[in-house]
């Protein structure tokens, strides 16, 4: 199985975002991870849900929506109208098997994620009731951060703990993947990949090829 891209549209051009998003159409990306930031859970402040539904009412490719908001457990349903993967942090104060049940049960596909600070292993309990685990290789809350090399052991231990108990749970990874973390980030065990400033610009369509061919 190719690995799967999920542009970051924190870095798309919000003045013309209808182009964008016909631009992604056009390169065939698998899914589009869009950042929901509350300046509470993380430094900063993103979309909110009218700019999800906009996105949601002008393309079919499936969303990827990554909570990075305290107590997310309040907003799932809401959130969940929208997106088809749904996640939130490990660390963001919400029922972590409660929540993860609560979004299959409104139709999703369930994600959890984890800040650098937290082990793999914190999360092994969860797998189960998990589509996807999605492991920063930044801090959350800002774009255009470096590529932290240690996140790459989280990959290897999530991977191996989610082939030998027979999981159906995507690995993905976000932060500072560009030509070359991307196979590093493979080459340890990723299904998706999460890309924002590498992406969006003249060479779209070229560089989500490459990704998709490693």
């Amino acid at each position: 199985m190719s690995v799967k891209i999920s542009p970051s549209l924190l870095a798309a051009d919000f003045m013309g975002l209808k182009d964008e998003l016909k631009k992604l159409k056009e390169c065939k990306t698998d899914m589009l991870h869009f950042d929901i930031m509350d300046g509470v859970f993380v430094p900063n402040i993103s979309f909110a849900n009218p700019i999800l539904k906009q996105v949601k009412a002008n393309t079919d490719i499936p969303l990827d929506v990554h909570l990075m908001i305290d107590r997310p457990h309040r907003y799932i349903k809401e959130f969940a109208k929208s997106a088809d993967y749904l996640g939130f942090h490990y660390e963001a104060g919400s029922d972590v098997a409660e929540t993860l049940k609560e979004i299959r049960d409104c139709g999703c596909k369930a994600c959890l994620t984890i800040k650098p600070c937290t082990k793999a292993e914190e999360i092994f309990p969860f797998l189960p009731l998990c589509d996807m685990v999605l492991v920063m290789s930044v801090e959350p809350g800002f774009g255009g951060q470096s590529f932290m090399p240690d996140s790459l052991d989280k990959v290897r231990a999530l991977r191996k703990e989610i082939d030998s108990k027979g999981y159906n749970t995507l690995i993905e990874i976000d932060g500072g993947i560009n030509g070359e973390t991307a196979p590093l980030a493979i080459e340890a065990g990723v299904d998706v990949l999460v890309a924002g400033s590498y992406l969006f610009g003249d060479k779209m369509a070229e560089r989500i090829e490459y990704l998709r061919s490693l």
